[in-house]
């Protein structure tokens, strides 16, 4: 294929997928103010009326919002790639004299940083507005810079070695330096899982341990009970950045450990913050964790092998600009490209992560004894956080990692029915009589 057809191609991709989110969007947006007239009786139970107004103008909001800086986004990126810009910025760094790696290195790293510095208004207009206008935001503007500056540090400690790494496997390893790479890759992402939940979250978090109590021993006795060991149960003070709350467990082997957002423990009940736990336990039990990594470890297996194919290919580095192939310009490139070319996947990953949620709340029925923790839990979570509680079901079933929390309390409820009627059905024991009939 010609460098003209593949950037038609690319173009047609691109579109289509602008147009698939535009329609969602304008979609969603069209539903919940329908809804909002005259909404489902099951809403009054769980939420008052004016915190439903809330969480109407609340979702209208970050639609919107998403809509514009999506669009801004794609339209600079558009740009870039149709004005030859990116391969302007690649022969202005060659013009530097550095080594071929170190050129490469350099260059991703200013694509990146002109990525955020277009992204930026839109981050803070989302934090300090939106956030703020609706009463969720606990960010300071020095902490967002704190943040941004350790996020930089941490990108370049991290990524500089990666990059190099990537670049020699490509340069010296022969035709098939995508294995080694690959393998090298899985290895780093690894690495980071691992070292993530006890040297970087707590660069930006504060974790301390959970104190003595009963909220504390009920976790244990529910670990136990599940066989789920960890390292340790830890209180974020996840309240110093936002309103939102959350539980979760991370890292892997020796370092894993149970955290709770302060948030959560100051707005739920110790019944619910253990349906949540028991939810959590569950996508390591029923191995979704696993199964999730290792679709990820095939996909990078997969874009490596894909990058192997398109790096000695000319026709596809002129279709954006570049005169000649290189190793840092085939990764700018594929990673712009994967975007457009995959989009059409999203509603099955979707539809997989969802499958994996229903399973976790069945898990988490059968560990606590009842749903009533759990729906209580969802509901306050939906409220607290003006959760859009009535999304069309065509951006549900494209986009929605998790079931909305109607659908969520529905299959509970069938769940317990079901799993009564299998108790009753049950044959009961024989009483001996007396005489031992």
């Amino acid at each position: 294929m010609t460098a003209q057809g593949i950037l038609i191609l690319y173009l047609v991709f691109f579109s289509a997928r602008c147009l698939w989110e535009t329609v969602l969007s304008f979609l969603n947006r069209s539903y919940v103010k329908s809804q909002s007239v005259n909404p489902p009786t099951w809403i009054s139970e769980i939420m008052d009326r004016e915190t439903y107004s809330r969480s109407v103008r609340y979702t209208l909001t970050k639609s919107w919002f998403s809509f514009i800086s999506s669009k801004v986004g794609s339209f600079f990126l558009l740009a870039f790639i149709l004005t030859g810009a990116l391969g302007a910025l690649d022969g202005a760094i060659g013009r530097l004299g550095l080594g071929a790696y170190t050129h490469g290195v350099l260059y991703y790293f200013a694509v990146s940083v002109a990525l955020g510095f277009l992204t930026l208004p839109f981050t803070l207009y989302g934090q300090f507005v939106i956030e703020e206008r609706f009463g969720f935001n606990r960010m300071t503007w020095k902490l967002f810079l704190l943040d941004g500056v350790k996020g930089i540090i941490i990108a370049v400690i991290l990524l500089t070695p990666l990059l190099y790494g990537l670049f020699f496997f490509m340069d010296k390893t022969g035709a098939y330096w995508w294995i080694y790479a690959f393998a090298a890759f899985t290895f780093f992402q690894l690495v980071i899982t691992l070292l993530y939940p006890t040297v970087i979250a707590p660069l930006f978090n504060r974790f301390t341990p959970l104190e003595e109590g009963p909220l504390r021993d009920k976790i244990n006795e529910l670990a136990e009970r599940l066989d789920f060991r960890a390292r340790g149960i830890y209180v974020m003070d996840g309240s110093k950045r936002t309103k939102h709350s959350n539980a979760y467990f991370v890292g892997l082997g020796r370092t894993k450990r149970i955290v709770l957002f302060d948030t959560l423990i100051e707005q739920m009940e110790d019944e619910e913050i253990l349906s949540v736990l028991a939810h959590e336990i569950a996508h390591e039990r029923k191995k979704h964790t696993l199964k999730r990594l290792s679709v990820m470890i095939l996909v990078s297996l997969l874009g490596f092998w894909i990058l192997s194919l398109l790096l000695p290919y000319q026709p596809f580095y002129e279709a954006f600009g570049f005169n000649e192939p290189s190793y840092h310009a085939v990764l700018v490139l594929v990673s712009f490209c994967a975007g457009p070319f995959t989009f059409f996947l999203q509603p099955l990953v979707a539809l997989w992560s969802r499958k994996h949620e229903h399973q976790a709340d069945r898990f988490s029925i059968d560990a606590t004894g009842g749903s009533q923790g759990l729906r209580g839990a969802l509901t306050r979570l939906s409220r607290n956080s003006l959760a859009n509680l009535t999304p069309p079901p065509l951006s549900s079933f494209a986009y929605y990692s998790h079931p909305t929390l109607s659908e969520r309390i529905e299959a509970m409820m069938s769940y317990e029915e079901e799993s009564r009627k299998d108790s009753e059905k049950k044959p009961r024991p024989v009483k001996e009589t007396a005489d031992g009939s």
